[in-house]
């Protein structure tokens, strides 16, 4: 057995912290300073996280590798499989034209452009998100306002703000369970807690949307539909992470929170023309007068129904107990750990859910979706190859930064980092969210950044005598507010929209707002630490 060292280095808790730090500073530098691709980065820290967890907190080689492995196999499945099967679902929808027919349903529901981007941005990307999420949403939604006649800069600055609120339930609440994986926390528990933070977000994203498209008069004219919007989407997303499901958080909130907002009197109305003009510029939405028949409309909304469907079928209790039966839990082969305290920490065993997994019903809600559209067998098969060639580089990002932080859990460095980070005491509430939101600016993932920091949060949590549950929900908030700013999900904005080399525009537009929304999430998790906000915790 290998029992976890929090002070290897000299006996010293400081020098210890900086040398089990490297792997994430390595990480860092090579992405925001050197601005290497971030698989080639996260091949490079995992290289060094094995390393000092060999040499320095003398884990055995055999057991470090052996960590790192069952991190590969967690980004493998259960999550880069929901992402390949969501994105082919969106694929069979491209092939099809009925994505196009879909756009274009969703620019008949207003002419105001201002209504327009809470629909698609806000509304639609939440649903995409919750599907998918690691940069589709940003790069559907921007193609679908520029076809509507956005232009490309505003389209991608609208995108990449709505990216926040639905981020820490996205991918079928990915984030959320690889937050509870790494840090041993129950999922219900953390899930419940970001339940009660980011909703508070989704009440002012909206606002700021109809700020972005059109200015002031935007704000004065649509604060109403706005805001219905956004409470209504927060409301659904509050009730489902805490009383439902957190996989199902982001389908109910976009779905309720379209649904309000088309409720709206006046929401549907045609925007006037100076509206249009001062909105939109080099229109190319000409074709929204098509009429597309009601059959192929209806084909269009399926493939999200269905995967609704399945996911609600699924939550059933006689139908969720069956489909755990197929779950295995078996002992990873070659590790043996114990934590400082001399316990057995729990990845000594892993858990794979085959059937209950979010990426299985996904792949089930895909295969009656190609029947649905009409999309043949070997058709859909080669969709779904090209799909995993098109993430190819994203799995080996998400595989890496996963192999890292099980190596850095597991050999007892996070430990290490979270102990010293303690230090800070009753300031750590206010500072955590700023950990996740760094993590997420340059991983350009919730998931990723909740692995790299969750058990350091959890860690100095324990130390500080503060919720663990606060501090990992802490780290996966104020994540989704440096969705906006990672260089993954820039690039992608740009590409999409075809402003590729114009990352810094863009950088230089939603930053502010970042750094806003993230303050007011570090007011809100010092405020939830105290007795102001504390009653708001269950």
């Amino acid at each position: 057995m290998f029992v976890q060292q929090l002070e290897p280095v000299a006996d010293s808790l400081g020098l210890s912290a900086l040398v089990a730090s490297l792997p994430l500073v390595t990480v860092l530098v090579l992405v925001g300073a050197v601005r290497m691709k971030a698989h080639r980065a996260g091949l490079i820290g995992l290289a060094v996280a094995v390393l000092v967890g060999w040499l320095a907190f003398g884990m055995p080689v055999g057991q470090t590798l052996s960590a790192g492995a069952q991190g590969v196999l967690f980004g493998l499945f259960p999550i880069m499989w929901i992402v390949v099967n969501a994105l082919w679902v969106y694929r069979m929808t491209v092939l099809t034209q009925h994505f196009d027919i879909l756009r274009r349903s969703f620019g008949r529901v207003s002419a105001d452009p201002r209504i327009q981007a809470l629909v698609i941005a806000f509304c639609f990307g939440a649903l995409l998100e919750a599907l998918a999420g690691f940069g589709g949403p940003v790069a559907i939604c921007s193609v679908m306002l520029v076809a509507l006649g956005f232009d490309p800069v505003k389209a991608a600055v609208v995108s990449l703000v709505a990216n926040t609120a639905p981020v820490a339930f996205g991918a079928m609440g990915t984030p959320v369970v690889t937050l509870a994986q790494v840090t041993g926390l129950p999922l219900d528990d953390v899930a419940t807690v970001v339940g009660r933070q980011t909703p508070l977000l989704a009440l002012v994203v909206p606002l700021i949307l109809v700020f972005l498209v059109d200015g002031r008069r935007g704000l004065r004219e649509t604060w109403g539909p706005a805001l219905v919007c956004g409470v209504a989407f927060a409301v659904a997303q509050f009730a489902a992470s805490n009383y439902v499901s957190a996989q199902l958080a982001d389908i109910a909130a976009a779905l309720v929170g379209a649904g309000a907002l088309i409720a709206v009197p006046g929401a549907r109305r045609p925007a006037d023309e100076p509206v249009r003009a001062a909105v939109l510029t080099g229109a190319r939405s000409e074709d929204l007068g098509q009429e597309d028949p009601r059959r192929e409309v209806l084909r269009a909304y399926a493939p999200y129904a269905l995967i609704v469907a399945v996911f609600s079928v699924a939550q059933i209790p006689p139908v969720k107990e069956l489909l755990a039966e197929a779950t295995r839990v078996f002992d990873w082969p070659f590790l043996d750990v114990a934590g400082p305290d001399g316990e057995p920490v729990g990845a000594n065993v892993f858990t794979l859910p085959l059937l209950g997994t979010g990426g299985t019903l996904v792949l089930l809600a895909g295969l009656v979706t190609a029947v649905v559209l009409g999309v043949r067998a070997g058709t859909a098969a080669r969709e779904w190859a090209a799909t995993v060639h098109e993430l190819r580089y994203a799995i080996l990002t998400v595989t890496s930064v996963l192999a890292l932080a099980y190596v850095m859990n597991l050999s007892g460095q996070a430990a290490t980092i979270g102990r010293s980070v303690a230090a800070a005491g009753a300031g750590l509430a206010f500072l955590s969210p700023v950990l996740g939101w760094f993590g997420v600016a340059v991983s350009g993932s919730d998931t990723s950044a909740n692995a790299l920091f969750g058990a350091l949060q959890v860690s100095a949590a324990g130390e500080s005598g503060l919720s663990p549950d606060l501090l990992a929900a802490a780290n996966s908030s104020g994540g989704v507010l440096g969705k906006m700013i990672s260089p993954q999900n820039l690039t992608i904005a740009c590409a999409a929209v075809g402003l590729a080399g114009r990352e810094g525009d863009l950088l230089r537009k939603v930053l502010p707002w970042s750094l806003g929304l993230l303050l007011v999430m570090c007011l809100i998790v010092m405020a939830q630490s105290t007795a102001v906000l504390g009653w708001m915790l269950p």
